[in-house]
């Protein structure tokens, strides 16, 4: 792709995330045909927005699919907070995937020498309970391939963190029994994390990013995986989600 073309479709993606508008797919010259193609559509995203990365989505390599994906700072919001949570409605309902979060208080800088899991496990120094915000700047239909979505951030609009919760529990919880609580409805899900270990997609993120010369920089957050795909939620009801043993997050959404 062309600079300008890859231009001409952030300008899109960034407008739409901006208004909450969906659109089309990408067509003809805007459309990625490669993984280059998409991840540099991202990154123009990024650089069109004013706003701060606060954080990264990622998972495993599919085969030739990279899963990683910026979170921006202003969409990160706390569960400590009165004020419900402001997302963008799709047939009046909120989707969301359970996820734990590792922050990096310190980050992790850029360096000749490769970070060990150990040296990254250690730069970690908080893990939430969180929900990850699902939605696509696309209409629903037709469905956008892999690299339209990876080139729209794979359907992130933002982070809910909630508590705090025990570090090494959390490391370790390659399952996680959910239960889902919103008025009547009462929901238990075998949450399994799609990697079988929650920090291997974050082991490989670091070493992605760094490879293009970018670091994990302080104060930023990662997911890697959901427990238990996207769920369903109602707007303006509080809805509470139990993981195991490690604690309860509590949330509510209303239409921005």
């Amino acid at each position: 792709m062309s600079p300008s073309d890859i231009r001409a479709a952030a300008i899109t993606l960034a407008a739409r995330r901006l208004s909450g508008a969906q659109g089309p797919l990408l067509a003809d010259a805007q459309a990625p045909q490669t993984l280059a193609d998409a991840l540099a559509i991202q990154q123009a995203v990024s650089g069109l927005l004013n706003d701060a990365i606060g954080g990264w989505k990622c998972g495993l390599p599919d085969g030739d699919k990279t899963v990683a994906a910026p979170i921006y700072a202003t969409s990160i919001h706390s569960s400590h907070t009165a004020a419900p949570c402001p997302v963008w409605l799709r047939d009046g309902a909120v989707r969301v995937e359970p996820e734990l979060a590792f922050v990096f208080d310190g980050g992790l800088p850029l360096r000749a020498e490769p970070y060990t899991e150990a040296e990254i496990r250690a730069a970690i120094t908080r893990v939430h309970l969180a929900l990850e915000l699902i939605d696509s700047r696309y209409q629903p239909l037709p469905k956008p391939s892999f690299l339209q979505s990876l080139a729209d951030g794979l359907v992130n609009q933002g982070l809910q963190l909630g508590p705090q919760v025990e570090r090494d529990a959390a490391f370790a919880a390659t399952t996680l029994p959910l239960v889902l609580n919103q008025g009547e409805r009462e929901e238990t899900l075998a949450g399994v994390h799609p990697a079988g270990d929650p920090l291997a997609p974050l082991y490989w993120l670091q070493g992605f990013l760094a490879a293009r010369g970018e670091a994990i920089l302080p104060g930023q957050v990662v997911i890697t995986g959901s427990y238990a795909g996207v769920l369903t939620l109602a707007p303006d009801s509080e809805a509470t989600l139990r993981y195991g043993e490690l604690g309860q997050l509590s949330a509510c959404f209303s239409a921005r």
